[in-house]
């Protein structure tokens, strides 16, 4: 009887060790399974870029963190307007940001402040141009009329006279599109930031939330 006694004891003795055990597997677990559903939201659905430039204002501002969606175009078709993330031509290891002007098949022509499709003149009420004593000098670019080759796309900034477009580098390669901007889900006044630090920039703002542009928060792009 005695030797039953001690190993119950025994037993009852080594329960909260395996408990602490299991409750540290489950914590493992729950760790892999959110950061490989992270993972496969970054690299399927939704990915985060943040704005660096102005060659897209003034529908995007310099500061801008946006949204992409990544699997929108198994769905449908790249449309005229979207304005989408891309890998570089040049330089494949960065990412840039315009808007499609031109789809395959179509013949595109620049003639200045206006851009032409298939002949006719197309309504752009998002792109502005440096007028001014400060604005652009000499005469505006005149490109075309050139034929869009299947699977590519012709890609111009809304911010027609700062912005390094198909213009510069030639048509856009479909198989190149990441995705589709289509929310600015945080928005920040990244000029008055003295540093490039990405801890710094948070601890900056954190303590100065006037520099917050907090009317783009949750906006559009459109």
């Amino acid at each position: 009887m005695a030797s039953k006694g001690k190993e119950e004891d025994a037993a009852v003795a080594t329960t909260p060790a395996v408990a602490r055990k299991s409750v540290l597997r489950e914590y493992a677990e729950a760790l892999i399974i959110a950061v490989l559903l992270a993972l496969v939201i970054r690299t399927f659905v939704v990915q985060a870029f943040k704005i660096p430039s102005g060659s897209m204002l003034p529908t995007l501002q310099i500061g801008d963190h946006i949204l992409v969606n990544k699997f929108v175009y198994q769905f449908r078709p790249i449309q005229r307007g979207d304005i989408i993330v891309f890998k570089f031509p040049q330089d494949e290891s960065r990412d840039f940001i315009k808007r499609v002007v031109g789809l395959p098949g179509e013949t595109v022509e620049v003639r200045g402040k206006e851009v032409l499709i298939d002949g006719k003149p197309l309504r752009e009420p998002y792109a502005v141009f440096s007028d001014g004593a400060f604005g652009r000098s000499g005469e505006r670019e005149r490109i075309g009329p050139i034929s869009i080759p299947p699977n590519r796309l012709f890609m111009m900034g809304d911010n027609r006279d700062h912005s390094m477009d198909s213009r510069f580098w030639g048509f856009l390669d479909a198989a190149k599109v990441k995705g589709k901007a289509f929310l600015v889900y945080f928005s920040v006044r990244s000029d008055e930031i003295p540093t490039d630090s990405s801890l710094g920039s948070v601890a900056y703002v954190l303590v100065r939330p006037s520099l917050i542009r907090w009317g783009r928060l949750g906006s559009m792009v459109e």
